[in-house]
């Protein structure tokens, strides 16, 4: 190749450039003077009339910032619902990788609320290290549930989820020993996947379990709990997001196989009733325990969130006629911190109490009238930390149960976007391209670091505080922050419940 030859390849190279250099700014010209007409035309947006064409990137920046805020802006502690520090030791925990730091804690220990340990002078050494006991949920009944497990999955449905998340954890659950709670979008394949224990929840909607009309079909349920697998069943009336507002799936989202499980139409939007239809007052939801715990022969309790007490007050005096018998096996208590599924931002933020009011409030009444451990507690709301699960630990929950902890070790990084198909990390969208980027085997790992990491430092609390095990630790064992900035312990600001025998039951006069 000669000299002229290569001098002629760049000058055509060097025009070429210019034509496209060209061509790119006739089109950007042009988009300006088509969007500069239309900006100044159009009448529903003041700042883009005022501002043509410049006042667009208004709301580009703005979506931006969601993006960037969380690596670019915000410090550690800042961000809501999670801020870094609390997702960087997830992150860490679900890869193995280690949880110390240096220099210091950037928690800020003077703000009214804060959790602070008792460390005891004589903390329990390694040789008294014990694991957690077997607890047994239902015990009166033909197939009771006995397990060690202290951190399980909350309820998380698969149409919400994607089917390679949903594969995941239920892989990840079997390995690290804990039970996986279905939500309430029904039993499918992905939760049986990985052989690990299952809670299936019945939702107002009756999803898995419905007939045409939208009732309970006893002969589906009796399938559903011939599974081995299926070890309890969960009465949804209400979750931490949206009190007093049913799940909503967008009609995107219903594909044919999410609709043949939940038995409903396909490509239309899911959104279960806003209560349970059968289910208008207490003794209502005491048949209604009655009937699932006949059909299923498992134990049989309800998730709620809290807003008063009374109604809690109410039920127990509902079992007190009734005998212990009839009692709910369990129940899961939702904080109104509580964050998976879409919901309108009124109930997202003004509805129901924070599980740091509402567990104490629980705990002391079944306390009260005698109903523990015949009713074992299980807490959710914003348990992904060690810190969070040993204080629900303090309280008197007997388990505890994360779902945005475990989409976090699933690589959730936190986008708002679950409410939509277009989920970066392929965990809440149904897009086949996004969901490629979940290899669920390699996820199950992280599910199974995680619980077994967070499991190992509530641990790490529990031994400083001078007792052997988590289930150990006692109200005494936590000082809370004042407004004033003193602490003052747990068990001062509530009574140190007193558990009775399982079969204790004692009818309390009031």
């Amino acid at each position: 190749m000669t000299v002229d030859t290569v001098f002629e390849i760049a000058a055509w190279g060097v025009l070429l450039v210019l034509a496209l250099l060209a061509i790119f700014t006739l089109l950007l010209l042009g988009w300006v003077v088509w969007a500069y007409v239309v900006d100044v035309r159009q009448t529903q947006h003041t700042v883009r009339r005022n501002f043509p064409v410049i006042g667009r990137f208004r709301y580009f920046f703005e979506h931006l910032g969601e993006f960037f805020r969380q690596y670019f802006f915000a410090m550690d502690r800042e961000e809501m619902p999670f801020n870094r520090a609390e997702r960087s030791w997830v992150y860490r925990a679900a890869k193995k990788e280690s949880t110390t730091v240096a220099f210091g804690s950037t928690r800020r220990l003077d703000v009214p609320g804060t959790v602070i340990f008792v460390n005891s002078p004589f903390p329990a050494l390694k040789q008294d290290f014990a694991e957690s006991g077997d607890i047994t949920i239902g015990e009166h009944c033909r197939t009771p549930y006995t397990t060690s497990s202290l951190v399980n999955i909350s309820g998380m449905s698969f149409g919400a989820l994607s089917g390679p998340a949903v594969t995941a954890l239920s892989k990840g659950a079997a390995m690290a020993g804990c039970w996986m709670n279905t939500g309430e979008g029904g039993l499918s394949p992905y939760h049986l996947s990985g052989g690990c224990d299952i809670v299936f929840q019945i939702g107002t909607a009756k999803y898995g379990v419905r007939d045409e009309t939208g009732k309970l079909d006893p002969e589906k349920l009796k399938a559903i709990a011939a599974h081995e697998q299926v070890r309890m069943i969960e009465i949804k009336l209400s979750q931490g997001a949206k009190p007093g507002k049913g799940g909503i799936l967008p009609g995107e989202k219903v594909s044919e196989e999410i609709a043949a499980i939940r038995h409903i139409p396909a490509h239309q939007d899911s959104i279960s009733p806003n209560g349970h239809p059968e289910i208008r007052s207490v003794d209502e939801l005491l048949d209604m325990i009655e009937q699932v715990r006949a059909i299923t022969g498992k134990p049989t309790g309800f998730k709620a969130v809290l807003g008063d007490i009374d109604w809690i007050r109410d039920l127990c005096r509902a079992i007190q006629q009734r005998g212990s018998q009839c009692a709910p096996d369990f129940i899961t208590l939702d904080g109104a911190e509580g964050g998976t599924g879409a919901a309108p931002q009124s109930l997202m933020d003004y509805m129901g109490l924070p599980l740091t009011q509402s567990l104490p409030m629980l705990v002391d009444t079944l306390d009260e009238f005698h109903l523990r451990p015949r009713i074992r507690v299980i807490a959710s709301g914003k348990l992904i930390n060690p810190d969070r699960v040993a204080w629900a630990l303090c309280v008197g929950a007997d388990f505890v149960v994360s779902a945005r902890g475990f989409m976090f070790a699933l690589g959730c990084i936190q986008a708002l976007q679950c409410d939509k198909n277009t989920c970066p990390t392929g965990i809440t969208t149904h897009n086949p391209n996004l969901q490629s980027g979940l290899v669920p085997q390699d996820k199950a790992v992280r599910v199974k670091n995680f619980v077994e990491g967070l499991v190992q430092e509530v641990g790490v609390i529990a031994h400083s505080c001078g007792v052997t095990e988590p289930r150990a630790l006692k109200r005494q064992h936590a000082r809370i922050i004042q407004p004033d900035g003193s602490s003052i312990r747990i068990s001062d600001l509530y009574a140190e419940p007193a558990i009775q025998p399982a079969n204790g039951f004692v009818a309390v006069n009031e």
